[in-house]
């Protein structure tokens, strides 16, 4: 058997790291044995279709590197991919099952509440639908052009028991189960019906989705059973979960920061680095290793190593992990990444790129963080004299009151004006008065950056800076050390 796996999306906004992780999972599965990987595009809720938002799940799959075997744009034999263009199968099935007794008619009675109910916008018993059961009865009103919809028959009598790959053992009372809407009067399926229809047709063999469906399986494998089809093999993702400012957590939502893949790259996170972190919300590798490449997540993934425990989202962990991936990165491709975000195009700084991404390059975690790194060089901060205290290398500001005039004079005609030069010049300097090297440049690089934490030391930040602007900066400390 080939193993065929999809990601079903429906086109209604950004693609939530929830809905990501399924996508991965699913190409995981396919691909650790070498399965196919299908996408198909679930637009039947044409209430909450957005413009674009297909090509926004293209995209997004593209960057994270989750390329697909069929779809829309390559048709396996088994399209079209998308459910709009499908719709006349929906009505040929729902039909069938209508006439096998394991679905029925509802027609409007003329209710408020029966056209929400007709759009598949509720399904409860008393939402102003009348059931006809009378097959005949039923066609002539069809016949008569009465609206109507087709609704899954269920017998709510005893229980419903399937296994899940995570969840094991699963028993729902079939009372609890509702007769769903399969097919709304405007001819479109519902989610619940199209995706049984399109999984068999599709020659799906493991249907991977999120826990918050496991309720609803018993109604799909009740349609499977009433056509007489394998039904596949279930795999129900735990929760991701967000972490409230109480510490408490709850569903991922915005409020616990960005939620979709998008917003993750706009902040300066790297596609690979974002998908090996989703990788481990809810997935255990059989060793305590965390970083993977996506080949690498291929050799290493099994069904057995996913947790019934939902996930929490960590930021803290993905800036980690992501650090790790910008520092690997290739320092070419890292100037090439960064650069949009250090936003230095049109100040005197952008030709220092180069020279300031040296400095970044192992230093940073997320890169929209490079920003606030680096403002200091764009302009000299307002700081107190404080600063030129530390304890470690014994810098005090009555220290600095001294060292400063001296090492402004010493390198005030060096060149060629760079790092190598100035760390030569005070290098010596501190030798001559038998100082450490630490001590010699913790006032200068106060005074140049007007904070303790610098990406880069005195000598890197004053070779950015430049001759004339060090020696202002170095100037402005020492009279601020003269006012005490």
């Amino acid at each position: 058997m080939t193993v065929r796996t999809r990601f079903a999306p429906s086109p209604t906004g950004f693609m939530h790291v929830g809905n990501l992780r399924t996508a991965l999972y699913a190409y995981l599965l396919a691909k650790s044995n070498n399965g196919v990987f299908v996408l198909r595009i679930e637009d039947t809720d044409q209430a909450r279709y957005v413009e674009g938002a297909t090509q926004v799940i293209f995209n997004t799959l593209k960057t994270a590197g989750l390329i697909h075997d069929e779809g829309p744009d390559k048709d396996g034999g088994c399209g079209p991919y998308i459910q709009s263009q499908r719709k006349p199968l929906y009505r040929k099935y729902a039909e069938l099952l209508v006439e096998k007794g394991a679905a029925y008619y509802s027609f409007e009675t003329g209710t408020a509440a029966a056209t929400a109910a007709a759009n598949g916008e509720t399904q409860e018993e008393d939402d102003g639908l009348e059931p006809e059961f009378d097959l005949e009865r039923a066609k002539a009103k069809i016949a008569a052009g009465i609206p109507h919809v087709i609704r899954q028959r269920i017998d709510k009598s005893g229980s419903s028991t399937f296994t899940d790959s995570v969840f094991g053992e699963i028993t729902i009372e079939n009372k609890v189960l509702d007769d769903q809407i399969l097919l709304k009067s405007d001819g479109m399926p519902t989610y619940n019906f199209a995706n049984v229809i399109d999984d068999h047709l599709m020659n799906i063999t493991h249907v991977v989705r999120g826990a918050e469906y496991l309720p609803s399986t018993p109604k799909y494998n009740l349609l499977y059973r009433a056509f007489g089809w394998d039904i596949p093999v279930y795999v129900h993702l735990p929760l991701i979960m967000g972490r409230n400012s109480d510490g408490s957590v709850a569903k991922l939502s915005k409020r616990h920061g960005s939620v979709s893949f998008e917003n993750l790259i706009s902040e300066g996170y790297l596609p690979a680095a974002i998908i090996n972190y989703i990788a481990l919300l809810g997935w255990s590798p059989k060793n305590d290793r965390e970083i993977f490449s996506l080949e690498e997540l291929v050799a290493n993934f099994s069904v057995s190593g996913l947790n019934k425990a939902p996930a929490v989202f960590d930021y803290a962990k993905l800036a980690w992990m992501n650090g790790e991936y910008v520092k690997a990165l290739p320092f070419d491709d890292f100037v090439r990444l960064a650069e949009p975000f250090a936003c230095l195009e049109g100040t005197p700084l952008a030709e220092k790129w180069e020279l300031i991404a040296k400095l970044l390059h192992q230093r940073t975690e997320v890169l929209s963080e490079i920003p606030g790194k680096i403002h200091f060089l764009l302009e000299l901060p307002e700081y107190e004299n404080e600063l030129f205290f530390n304890k470690k290398c014994k810098s005090t500001p009555e220290l600095a009151a001294t060292m400063l005039p001296e090492i402004l004079e010493l390198i005030r005609n060096v060149a060629p004006w760079n790092a190598e030069t100035l760390n030569g010049v005070i290098s010596a300097y501190a030798a001559e008065r038998n100082m450490k090297l630490n001590l010699a440049t913790w006032a200068p690089r106060i005074a140049v950056a007007g904070q303790s934490v610098t990406p880069g030391g005195a000598f890197e930040l004053m070779e950015i800076l430049g001759r004339d602007e060090s020696l202002r900066r170095i100037g402005v400390a020492i009279e601020k050390l003269k006012r005490g």
